[in-house]
């Protein structure tokens, strides 16, 4: 889901702090190069730098200035809203990805979930089927290393990450069937997540942005 008020405000901070050239290559990082594009160039960017002749001229057709040469000057971290290192939680992200609660099911201690078994349980738990797996942008290395944010609350992701789903630990608590579950953005505990997989995949928050907007279903929120 790409905020549209997010964007907005990301755009303008990011054009407020200086620069001309906006890199919206790959799609916008991701985000959908036309829908960035609109939001820069409104909050007073001069141009736009893009993958090539085709994306320009498509954006051209728009009225935007766009060009597959310019180097770009304007803050990428700030026009998306990564998360920053330096003031964790200063920026609201532009992009969450998310999923839904498929299934939920009770473990007894020693049970053993997804592929390789990877993860046994040292205590009788519930574990939600969620939406979302390594063709949706989660890569596997997240597996027993990140967490999910269901009912406002984090929950870590156990086992492997499968093609279209992974296995979230309840921990005791229950999920509603459909319950919403955020892999990272939004405004909730999960708001900043793109740091720690950064940190466990060793992939820029660009790259990883870049990979969940490309393969994953996009829409839009307020």
């Amino acid at each position: 889901m790409i905020s549209r008020s997010a964007l907005a405000a990301a755009a303008s901070a990011a054009v407020d702090a200086g620069g001309r050239v906006a890199d919206l290559r790959r799609d916008g990082w991701g985000h959908g190069v036309l829908a960035v594009a609109q939001a820069v160039t409104l909050a007073g960017a001069e141009c736009v730098r893009v993958d090539g002749p085709g994306v320009r001229d498509a954006l051209e057709l728009e009225g935007i200035r766009a060009s597959f040469v310019d180097e770009p000057d304007i803050d990428s971290a700030l026009l998306y809203g990564l998360p920053s290192i330096d003031a964790p939680g200063t920026r609201r992200p532009v992009m969450r990805l998310h999923g839904r609660v498929l299934a939920t099911k009770p473990l007894r201690p020693g049970d053993a979930v997804s592929y390789g078994y990877t993860f046994r349980t040292t205590k009788e738990t519930t574990v939600a089927l969620v939406t979302g797996g390594y063709a949706q942008g989660i890569l596997r290395a997240l597996g027993n290393h990140a967490s999910v944010e269901i009912d406002g609350v984090l929950r870590p992701i156990v086992g492997r990450v499968a093609m279209d789903v992974c296995v979230v630990d309840l921990d005791g608590s229950t999920a509603d069937l459909g319950a919403e579950a955020t892999y990272f953005g939004g405004a909730g505990p999960a708001s900043q997540a793109l740091a720690q997989w950064s940190s466990v995949t060793g992939l820029a928050t660009s790259e990883l942005v870049a990979v969940a907007g490309a393969h994953a279903q996009r829409g839009w929120e307020s």
